[in-house]
């Protein structure tokens, strides 16, 4: 053998040692590794109230939302009123970026089973315990929402939050039951700087006040090829839309294990539409993510490479995605 074949074989294995190593060195992200971001996003948004359920509460959330809940309007598991100290849970989104960060994105269910993008005027999360006990609503907990902190839009309905087995929520519009019952309402009411959404809901979770979005343009379905390893316990993959500012986030919440394929199987993207999609995944306790900015044709795949991606922290990912177009 000749004296650069040997040296060209000595090269070639010193590469493949050398992309094990590396490969080595930089794990991929496990599922709960990714679950404990999450977790952490979910933290900074959580406030935590204590309060005597026979007196009720009124609190104004950092960002001015007015939570009002009457006196003994909650429920034990038996049946009876609760007495005594009770917490509550308070969240609240308003901005693309933690609707990213919590995987609180928005997208409503069409009437025909599949989901397409809403315009968010606010989404909150309230819930009740006392002790290890689930309390219930017995009167509706009133919401006083600014509407300078997203769009005021007479148009908006209240919608009920579902999360599935995956962290995946999806939006349902709160209407009255055959019975007449209505689980919720919300109007808009005021001028200029003062106009205020009055939103009243009758169920612990998440409530959102939402319309869907609207574009005439024809309809398409994408797919998304993320890096070698990374599935949708273990990474996400989520849509902006330009021109929508901080009020609508997407998120691909199908994935094939055969394809290896993140999918927009609803068939609900615009063709034209020019857009930016996200790959977020975990890294050593930070946020791993690419971003790429696209002009939507009918049937596009997308792919992302480690290559692409970056390091950054929870407040810069989401300050990088409230920026976006």
């Amino acid at each position: 053998m000749k004296k650069h074949q040997v040296l060209g074989i000595v090269l070639a294995i010193a590469l493949t040692l050398t992309s094990c190593s590396k490969d080595e060195s930089n794990p991929l992200p496990s599922d709960q590794s990714f679950k404990n971001l999450r977790a952490m996003a979910d933290k900074q948004i959580s406030i935590q109230k204590t309060f005597k359920a026979e007196d009720g509460f009124t609190f104004t959330s950092t960002k001015g939302v007015k939570i009002v809940l009457a006196p003994n309007s909650l429920k034990l598991p038996n049946g009876t009123l609760a007495t005594g100290q009770v917490n509550i849970d308070y969240k609240e989104i308003f901005s693309r970026g933690s609707m990213l960060t919590n995987n609180r994105t928005t997208l409503g269910k069409l009437p025909d089973g599949k989901k397409a993008l809403l315009k968010s005027g606010g989404a909150f999360f309230l819930n009740g315990t006392q002790g290890t006990q689930q309390l219930t609503l017995v009167n509706n907990v009133q919401l006083q929402i600014p509407a300078a902190l997203t769009v005021a839009d007479p148009e908006m309905t209240l919608w009920k939050g579902i999360v599935d087995e995956n962290d995946n929520l999806t939006w349902d519009e709160i209407k009255t039951d055959a019975n007449g019952t209505n689980g919720g309402r919300v109007f808009l009411e005021g001028k200029g700087d003062t106009k205020t959404y009055y939103a009243a809901f009758s169920s612990f979770g998440w409530t959102n006040v939402d319309k869907f979005y609207s574009d005439p343009r024809p309809k398409t379905t994408l797919l998304v090829a993320v890096p070698n390893g990374y599935d949708n316990q273990n990474c996400a993959v989520y849509l902006s839309y330009d021109g929508e500012g901080n009020n609508s986030l997407a998120n691909l919440d199908t994935y094939s294990s055969t394809t290896k394929l993140f999918s927009e199987h609803y068939g609900q993207i615009p063709v034209g539409l020019n857009m930016h999609v996200i790959f977020v995944t975990e890294d050593s306790g930070q946020w791993r993510y690419a971003i790429k900015g696209v002009t939507v044709a009918a049937n596009d795949t997308y792919t992302f490479t480690l290559a692409e991606t970056a390091l950054t922290s929870l407040a810069s990912l989401e300050s990088l995605i409230n920026a976006l177009p």
